[in-house]
């Protein structure tokens, strides 16, 4: 399969970004930590594996933060603010109003927390893989590592960076030791850490990282929020820390693996983690995404009998007169006009009353062009759908409308409770079995509306 195409996104301050899109689903922007190569990403057989099966369960948009990788370099260390703006570029070149995002150690992360916080609108979920929040140990945040660490940290990049002979102890103290010992795979991730970065970038980068703390942000990320974890690490402790800072946030423990990178631990539990925060976010927003309304199903009595009688060019006369006339009165009560098939219109309400009144308006004014309607009319739970609304109540609606007498309005059950008080009268119709809908259903005709 062909590796997906590089792109770029120029950010406010004109820095360029490299980013890549890829898979399908939900929006996933997947910011990568420290050391990171778009396209040497996918020479790497473990983590290509699992970015193909990260693009079957989303439309991952990955990019390479700036000073790294196909990105544009950084000569000086950025704010976190400058870096942010970085995501916002991305996912606007990437046509993404809302994605979830997630952020890889303490770089990924920082850019992500940061975003959701500045933007929660734009944000559908954040998940965090470990929980670093500050570069630095301090009496208050004791699991970061001490500056005497980075300082020794940045002494292997400056004299072992790129090198396959002696980027082993720096390998081993970025969390993949196994793959330090192996001379094949020291090799891939020298030749990864070369197009990622110069030895003078990877210092830039490291000091970027030694700076950056955004705890004070924590409180105000009021999106929902995962940190992955694996189980048993020193970072435990400190992701319970990070996840009892942001409201409502979880720790995802999983079952860590010295054989990958602590960006990825357990490939196979950590795809399959994202996989249900996603599945999450989906669902909860097609909760979200549902309104109350009343739906109105009306159509034409006999209409073939009519257009028969009529003749084509009559018939199209009368049927556009017809339209006239129910768009007239949606217009009147306030009603948007959802779909129209041959002589039937579907419109939704957000209020019953109006809904049924403009039934009995229709029915009243197209009795002149000598033609009777019937209409049915539900109150219930619809899903948004752009400018369209679904779900089980609209198919209530069509099926009472159905069962309608010509130039009647039958209403359910719903309908004619929520409208108590309004001086609409109804008739008892019985009860009925509607197709495909569980249950009996009560239904009644409007006999007059004051």
């Amino acid at each position: 399969m062909d590796t997906p195409k590089t792109r770029y996104a120029r950010s406010r301050d004109g820095t360029y970004i490299a980013y890549q899109v890829f898979g399908t689903g939900p929006d996933l922007l997947l910011a990568s930590p420290w050391i990171s190569h778009l396209e040497l990403a996918w020479e790497m057989e473990w983590w290509a594996e699992w970015l193909w099966a990260l693009g079957r369960a989303a439309r991952v948009i990955a990019m390479d933060q700036r000073g790294m990788g196909l990105s544009d370099r950084m000569t000086q260390v950025i704010d976190l603010e400058t870096r942010v703006d970085d995501v916002r570029a991305v996912l606007d070149a990437a046509d993404s109003d809302r994605a979830t995002l997630y952020g890889q150690g303490l770089d990924g992360g920082a850019i992500c927390a940061m975003f959701a916080a500045t933007h929660p609108d734009r944000t559908a979920g954040l998940l965090l893989w470990t929980a670093q929040a500050s570069g630095v140990r301090d009496v208050d945040y004791p699991w970061a590592p001490s500056a005497s660490e980075n300082e020794e940290f940045s002494r292997l990049i400056a004299e072992t960076w790129g090198d396959e002979d002696l980027i082993e102890p720096l390998l081993t103290e970025a969390g993949v030791p196994l793959q330090a010992k192996d001379p094949t795979k020291r090799r891939l991730w020298a030749r990864l850490m070369r197009y990622a970065a110069s030895r003078g970038d990877a210092l830039v980068h490291e000091r970027v990282f030694d700076q950056t703390d955004y705890r004070g942000i924590l409180p105000s990320i009021h999106v929902p929020t995962a940190i992955l974890q694996p189980e048993g690490t020193p970072g435990t402790e400190e992701a319970r820390w990070v996840a009892s800072q942001i409201p409502d946030a979880s720790v995802i423990p999983l079952p860590p693996s010295a054989e990958f990178p602590p960006e990825l631990s357990n490939p196979a539990r950590n795809l399959e983690a994202v996989r249900a925060f996603l599945s999450e976010r989906r669902a909860e927003d097609a909760a979200f995404d549902r309104i109350l309304a009343t739906v109105l199903f009306t159509d034409v009595v006999d209409s073939t009998a009519k257009a028969v009688e009529l003749g084509d060019r009559a018939w199209k006369e009368l049927a556009e007169r017809h339209h006239e006339a129910v768009r007239s009165q949606l217009a009147r009560y306030r009603g948007q006009e959802i779909d129209t098939a041959g002589d039937g219109f579907f419109a939704a309400f957000d209020g019953p009353a109006r809904a049924v009144r403009c039934a009995e308006a229709i029915g009243a004014g197209v009795r002149s062009l000598g033609i009777e309607v019937r209409a049915g009319l539900h109150t219930g739970e619809c899903e948004v759908m752009g400018d369209k609304v679904g779900g089980i109540a609209v198919h209530i609606g069509a099926r009472v409308a159905a069962l309608a007498r010509p130039g009647e309005v039958l209403v359910s059950n719903t309908v004619k409770d929520l409208v108590a008080g309004s001086g609409l009268v109804f008739e008892e119709r019985g009860e009925h079995t509607l197709k495909g809908v569980p249950g009996e259903w009560r239904l009644y005709a409007v006999r007059r509306a004051a």
